[in-house]
């Protein structure tokens, strides 16, 4: 080797576990996960497995225990209720029941998990007859008219003891109209955790199996983002920002890395990124036919998803990646 060459010796840092571990940048941990939990109101002893996302199930509320008591005892420190409703409608009646699915899964957590962070999901189209996010009027989802129901669900799942509201539904103005009917309500210590940025995203296939919520007609593309867009994010967050958001959401997240970074570059609120069901259900079905080192691509993401700014995770990993987590210390 010529002794005038000159050049940077990076691998010194690499050298070792070690001193990899000493200059490792980035960290996920079990307090970095939210864990999504999807309650049926149909039936008794349901614990039915989810076709596209293997390891995932639909609970009824007599078995919601034995998963809560999993979560805790991995230390995951929250999760996030999607409900499954028995009986549907145009205006999704059973979201704001007071005696609706995910209101009750509120209740028999914080009775018997009161150290669990409950997230109350807060959307119609799990609810609607149409699976729409709002209320139909000529075929569109009329945006200011599903403000009312969603400010009205978003009371109810305080009133069962909500610690956190978390709005999905991309109408304009959902943060205000709920801020505003939570603080008149006497909830001004609840905060909310905005989907601001949600993207019409091809990844949410599975989940629509999960929560049986696909659209009866057309598509969301009216009111969750464009794809193509980035910018628009940023529009988007800021609007939640000044409407009184304590959280921001970016969902999908893998595929929109460089918007969780734009949005982390420009808000200082905590960042949650949701890893969706769509890259789930890809990492499993690879993992599951021997084409993929699961653990090794699952930890890989879910840091990736943190580099890029996220604070938090909503992530169908969570309970599998503590276990790995806690292998590795």
């Amino acid at each position: 080797m010529n002794s005038n060459l000159k050049f940077d010796r990076h691998r010194r840092l690499r050298r070792t576990p070690a001193i990899r571990k000493m200059v490792r940048e980035t960290f996920i941990q079990p307090s970095d996960f939210i864990y999504p939990i999807f309650v049926t109101e149909e039936g008794s002893n349901v614990k039915s497995e989810i076709k596209s996302m293997p390891n995932v199930y639909q609970y009824s509320l007599d078995r919601l225990d034995e998963e809560l008591k999993e979560v805790a005892a991995l230390g995951i420190p929250s999760v996030i209720f999607f409900g499954v409703p028995k009986e549907k409608d145009a205006v999704g009646s059973s979201a704001y029941d007071d005696q609706g699915i995910v209101q009750r899964a509120i209740r028999q957590t914080k009775k018997n998990y009161p150290d669990l962070v409950v997230i109350a999901d807060t959307c119609m189209c799990e609810y609607t007859d149409h699976g729409h996010c709002g209320i139909i009027h000529d075929g569109d989802v009329d945006n200011d008219e599903s403000l009312t129901y969603l400010a009205r669900t978003a009371v109810s799942q305080a009133e069962a003891g909500a610690d956190i509201i978390a709005p999905s539904n991309m109408m304009d103005g959902f943060v205000a109209a709920i801020r505003q009917a939570l603080d008149e309500s006497g909830f001004m210590q609840i905060p909310i955790m905005s989907y601001a940025v949600k993207y019409a995203s091809a990844y949410f296939g599975p989940f629509r199996d999960a929560a049986e919520s696909a659209p009866k007609f057309g598509n969301r593309k009216t009111y969750q983002m464009d794809p193509a867009n980035r910018r628009e994010a940023l529009r988007e967050a800021e609007s939640d920002v000044q409407e009184g958001a304590d959280f921001i959401i970016v969902k999908p997240a893998l595929p929109y890395l460089d918007v969780l970074r734009d949005v982390r570059n420009q808000v200082t609120l905590p960042l949650v990124a949701y890893n969706v069901s769509g890259e789930y259900a890809m990492v499993k079905a690879a993992a599951l036919n021997g084409w993929i080192d699961e653990k090794a691509v699952v930890l890989e993401s879910l840091t990736a998803m943190k580099r890029a700014g996220a604070d938090m995770i909503i992530t169908y990993h969570a309970k599998d990646a503590v276990r790995w987590l806690m292998k590795e210390e």
